[in-house]
């Protein structure tokens, strides 16, 4: 199998964990980080939802799962398409999560930037509708 092929299909399996966990794992995630991961959201740590923020190191990166598993409720994740070139794969998806605070619903579509090295994620970068986001938490 190609370097890329390997990705997509680590990549595979964590979405599918996620989802069938409901969020409530973020074991695989933290397995395929490399300790120096680079990790940001397109939210950038708003608030009530700080933690949707930069990361730059493995250790503090459970912060985002934390916060995601105390305040969501994750309705559904899919992850439909896997694009990848070089060491740099993309997830394009959707997923729907509840906000417990308000019991609004985020639907939205998704997409994820990995760049692996050596078998490990060594960057991400999260697109979604932040405007839904923003209107949720409100």
């Amino acid at each position: 199998m190609s370097q890329e092929a390997d990705n997509v299909a680590i990549l595979k399996r964590c979405y599918q964990a996620w989802s069938d966990s409901r969020g409530g794992n973020a074991d695989p995630w933290m397995a395929i980080c490399a300790d120096n991961i680079k990790f940001g959201s397109i939210a950038d740590g708003p608030a009530k939802v700080e933690y949707l923020a930069a990361y730059a190191q493995r250790d503090v990166l459970a912060a985002y799962f934390d916060g995601l598993k105390r305040d969501w409720e994750m309705i559904e994740y899919v992850a439909e398409n896997f694009v990848a070139q070089g060491d740099r794969v993309v997830m394009l998806g959707r997923c729907s999560w509840r906000f417990k605070k308000t019991g609004k619903v985020v639907s939205t579509p998704k997409a994820d930037s990995w760049r692996f090295a050596d078998g490990k994620a060594v960057e991400f970068f999260e697109y979604f509708d932040t405007a839904k986001l923003r209107d949720a938490v409100t």
